[in-house]
């Protein structure tokens, strides 16, 4: 057979399995509706039970906008119970702001159409620079953020429907908050009543979120200690387990009722973990480093690597904590007389000498692993068993800044605004149905670090809802005039979104279906809603989300390259306050904003070619151990043992450090050699030392400056901030080397 008719037959084939293939893949898509988890079709099914119940008892009300109250559901309703209580707390605390907000609003400006949207405008950027500040990730997840988001939709609903008509305004104000009242409150109670022994599934839910990060952390180290090509490669995926666990925690504590600190101290214990793979991390950079490794260090590394990698084994059997922690501090024991015995250990050239030095650093760097490891468990022990009266607290941090928040105020802000100059300029009769429907949006993603990209996925939810409610209230529902068929056909489009909801890649469309079905649904005592009131609703919505994503795109659109480098710039300026002596910092506070950076970078990578991002990731966990040297630093320049000569060298780098200041002026080279020269000095004055104590401290500050000297001649690229980062000087090769 030749040639060509080998590859008319290969085509035909790949043609052929590619029409097989498809149906196949369409299926495999669809078996979030076929084959749903039965947990969350489950959740599906109640909360389309409650929304129903919220909507059936609006209408019995006969409140004149019911939608709000099935709408309300869908917002607050989640998976679990803890992020259920979660969501509607925030969302009951953003109501009440809100409907404040919203009445005094229409109060000032009942006839000043122009300084109605500007202050609209105003208070939407407002709540959004506020949620930007609330502790956590700037996630849909977060919900101290989604209270600002509720403050936001509801200060929007309320003064768009009382503008219309001021004198009622506060009538109008009361019946938004009795629907949003109305859904939070049967929820809650509702999705109570399924969560069964629900305390001791948390308590157990809490544990082995510990052990499941824990051991892919203790399979990198093990990695680690006996040389291994790429150990810490899922160095990345356990940063952003870490992340997102810690963000879970907070559920886990409204579950448990607060009547411990068990959350807190499982909160530590994640973050713990995270100092340990930055320890590791800087036990691989000694390894690496010439004359660190011999034969004796190579038999006690494959010795403790056995130990970590039974650890979790034993964690997940009934031995006590007790015999664990004592092992641990025994291995630490040995690895400090190891250090002892070498001091006592005559050296016969400088060469051997040198050796043992290497030897020791090793030793320390051990020691700090070890201890790392102790704290995390301590910490784990603590949050399964918790002591009474205990008053442990490890709030969570939140790392925004003003910059951010500046850009997501006036984003939001110029948005909603473009839109009320719309509605003056037009005298569109749907138009304060459009800006409504663009002051949800802004609400909900302006706080987003890619609100395009979530206005999208948004706009392909709401077509979604469009679609279902034009099949609905157009042909199915033409005829009705009962509650029991209105509950039969919407509850069946309502329980789609909540099986769409549990599908990840659906999960934004689904909320955004979930979200506007009940209000292009319209149902009322009063009135049916036909075709004008149909089109009426979906026109400004469909143009809402779309002029939206539109203005995400060109407003201060997100840029990651400006991301990148403001990250980098931050973690310089940390340099220079740590060394300066300024910043309050702890190891408790440099890890977990370090891991942030690092999961966001991560997270919001896009299109950008994979050398770059992995040179920034490279650079930030370089930056976050530099930094928690430089702690170590601090603290042993403030040991009275440490000699004169010892104490100037710490200085001069501290000093040169110092001078990290950010763009154009890194003083990357005066810094490098300032921290070599202090190596050789301190070398000195460890050759020279002969009481032990001194010479562990001195040990200490050279693992520290070693590790730092390091971190600065590998990354330089990135520490080097006399040009901007990764411009057209940074030749490829350079590049590649970086990753």
């Amino acid at each position: 057979m030749s040639d060509a008719c080998k590859y008319r037959t290969n085509t035909k084939k790949f043609a052929s399995d590619m029409i097989q293939a498809g149906p196949v893949a369409l299926i495999r898509k669809l078996r979030w509706l076929y084959a749903p988890d039965p947990v969350m079709a489950g959740y599906a099914l109640r909360t389309t039970c409650t929304s129903l119940l919220a909507l059936g008892i609006a209408l019995w009300m006969e409140l004149g906008s019911p939608q709000w109250a099935a709408l309300t559901v869908w917002m607050v309703a989640q998976g679990t119970r803890g992020r259920s209580l979660a969501k509607a707390k925030w969302h009951l605390f953003g109501m009440v702001v809100g409907v404040i907000s919203g009445i005094a609003l229409v109060a000032a400006f009942p006839q000043a159409p122009l300084m109605f949207i500007l202050l609209l405008a105003v208070g939407i950027g407002t709540f959004c620079m506020i949620g930007t500040f609330m502790p956590g990730p700037a996630s849909m997840t977060n919900y101290r953020i989604h209270g600002m988001r509720a403050s936001g939709f509801t200060y929007a609903i309320v003064s768009l429907d009382g503008i219309a008509d001021p004198h009622h305004i506060f009538a109008i104000a009361m019946s938004r908050a009795t629907y949003i009242l109305l859904g939070i409150v049967l929820e809650a109670s509702i999705s109570g009543l399924f969560q069964l022994g629900l305390t001791k599934r948390t308590r157990h839910q809490l544990a082995s979120t510990f052990e499941d990060t824990l051991k892919p952390a203790l399979t990198a180290i093990a990695g680690i200690l006996v040389g291994k090509e790429g150990a810490m490669q899922n160095v990345q995926a356990i940063f952003t387990q870490i992340t997102t666990l810690g963000d879970q925690v907070e559920f886990a504590e409204v579950e448990l009722g607060r009547r411990d600190h068990a959350g807190d101290h499982a909160r530590a214990a994640l973050a713990d973990i995270a100092v340990l793979l930055a320890r590791a991390l800087d036990l691989a950079t000694l390894m690496r480093l010439p004359l660190s490794q011999d034969d004796t260090f190579r038999r006690e590394a494959n010795a403790i690597r056995d130990i970590f990698l039974k650890l979790p084994a034993r964690l997940e059997g009934t031995e006590p904590m007790d015999n664990i922690l004592s092992d641990l501090l025994t291995l630490r024991r040995q690895c400090r007389q190891k250090v002892v015995s070498d001091f006592s250990t005559a050296q016969p050239d400088d060469t051997a000498r040198a050796a043992v030095l290497r030897h020791g650093m090793l030793q320390q760097a051990l020691v700090e692993l070890i201890d790392a490891l102790r704290m995390a468990l301590t910490q784990f022990e603590a949050s399964r068993h918790p002591q009474p009266h205990d008053h442990f607290h490890s709030p969570i941090r939140s790392y925004r800044d003003w910059q951010q928040a500046i850009t997501n105020s006036l984003r939001s802000s110029v948005t909603v605004f473009g839109a009320g100059l719309i509605w003056i300029c037009t005298a569109w009769p749907s138009g304060l149905t459009f800006i409504m429907f663009v002051c949800i949006v802004c609400s909900l993603f302006s706080t987003l670090e890619r609100p395009a990209l979530a206005t999208q996925a948004f706009l392909r939810g709401a077509c979604c809802a469009v679609i279902a409610a034009g099949v609905l209230n157009l042909a199915l529902m033409g005829k009705s005039t009962t509650f029991e068929m209105l509950g039969m056909w919407s509850g069946l489009a309502m329980m789609l979104g909540g099986l769409a909801f549990a599908y990840p890649p659906l999960t934004l469309p689904a909320v955004s279906y979930n979200l506007f079905l009940p209000i292009l649904i319209g149902p009322s005592n009063q009135a049916k809603t036909d075709e004008i009131v149909y089109f009426n609703t979906a026109l400004p919505l469909v143009l809402g989300l779309l002029y939206a994503s539109w203005m995400y795109r060109v407003f201060l659109p997100y840029d990651p390259a400006h991301q990148r480098w403001t990250m980098r710039e931050h973690i310089l300026r940390d340099l220079h306050r740590i060394a300066d002596g300024h910043a309050q910092e702890t190891v408790d506070s440099v890890v977990p904003r370090n891991v942030d950076r690092f999961v966001r970078l991560m997270t919001n990578s896009g299109s950008t070619p994979s050398p770059v991002i992995q040179a920034y990731l490279t650079g930030i966990l370089s930056g976050m151990r530099v930094m928690l040297n430089l702690l170590r630093l601090q603290a042993i320049r403030r040991d009275t043992r440490l000699g004169a000569a010892a104490r100037q060298a710490l200085a001069l780098v501290m000093g040169r450090m110092s001078h990290f200041s950010g763009r154009y002026h890194g003083h990357y080279g005066r810094t490098l050699r300032a921290t070599k020269l202090a190596i050789l000095r301190l070398r000195t004055c460890e050759r020279d030392e002969a009481r032990p104590r001194e010479r562990f401290v001195l040990i200490a500050a050279l693992t520290s400056l070693d590790v730092i000297a390091t971190e600065l001649d590998t990354n330089r690229v990135f520490f080097d901030a006399s040009s901007p980062y990764f411009d057209p000087s940074v030749s490829p090769a350079e590049l590649e080397s970086t990753g």
